[in-house]
């Protein structure tokens, strides 16, 4: 290995549990480390492609806005490992970081996540890792998701390999506060001041109310569009809206 790889390791590799030479073999097997979770992803991406896709012929509404997806750094796998205390293998980082491969589902709504997340599960050949919804139970800080780890059958020419990924699913609205309060985290070293957080904390309660307020509006249009009777549920609603404004 050349010594300016290894002096380029030193400062990454200070507090870890394994050698310079040891990061260095992972930094030249990275490109396989990249090939084997990128296909996991597009395995995961095309099935939501599908569903988005099948949802909207059968409903006339598309549930997903957009994807993002990406495969973590092996800066990001080196610093997870060595902080977990796990052995540089590849069985360390297949069982133990399920976040290496991610994909960001960007939904319109709140009902939409949901509708996802189970029509992902419902998948056959999915298996279910690990699930947590910040939606109803936000992070102490705010923060709004819907997570899923799941594991996917990945064919290469060797075999089938079970291959996590980490599914991230949440509102527009959800993913604007998080990569603020994340750009805003980074930029003061992750030192806020307790007023800002809790500014942060009201503006993604704010959000959320916003959140609930588009989805009642959407499914208000949705019973209107298939309802026979509009004109008496639109006289009702006006009424029950004169009726609040007077109190």
């Amino acid at each position: 290995m050349n010594n300016r790889l290894m002096q380029q390791l030193g400062d990454k590799i200070k507090y870890a549990n394994f050698s310079a030479e040891d990061a260095a073999k992972l930094y030249l097997s990275y490109a396989k480390i990249t090939k084997n979770y990128g296909a996991a992803i597009r395995a995961v991406q095309t099935k939501l492609e599908i569903l988005d896709e099948d949802f909207e012929l059968l409903h006339e509404h598309n549930p997903i806005h957009h994807m993002e997806t990406r495969v973590k750094s092996i800066e990001s796998i080196l610093e997870k490992l060595t902080r977990k205390g796990y052995p540089l293998t590849g069985q360390a980082i297949t069982e133990g970081l399920t976040d290496v491969a991610g994909i960001r589902v960007i939904c319109h709504y709140v009902e939409d996540i949901y509708t996802i997340a189970d029509l992902l599960k419902r998948q056959a050949d999915i298996q279910v890792v690990k699930e947590t919804d910040y939606i109803k139970h936000p992070k102490p800080n705010g923060y709004r998701s819907y997570h899923l780890v799941v594991k996917v059958p990945v064919f290469f020419v060797d075999g089938v390999v079970e291959m996590p990924v980490e599914v991230q699913i949440r509102t527009m609205a959800m993913d604007f506060w998080a990569s603020l309060e994340h750009k805003l985290r980074y930029k003061s070293d992750g030192l806020i001041p307790k007023f800002i957080a809790d500014e942060l904390k009201e503006c993604s309660e704010t959000i959320a109310a916003s959140d609930l307020k588009m989805q009642r509006i959407h499914s208000f249009l949705e019973d209107i569009e298939h309802n026979l009777q509009l004109p008496e549920l639109v006289d009702e609603t006006l009424s029950q809206e004169a009726e609040r404004e007077g109190n």
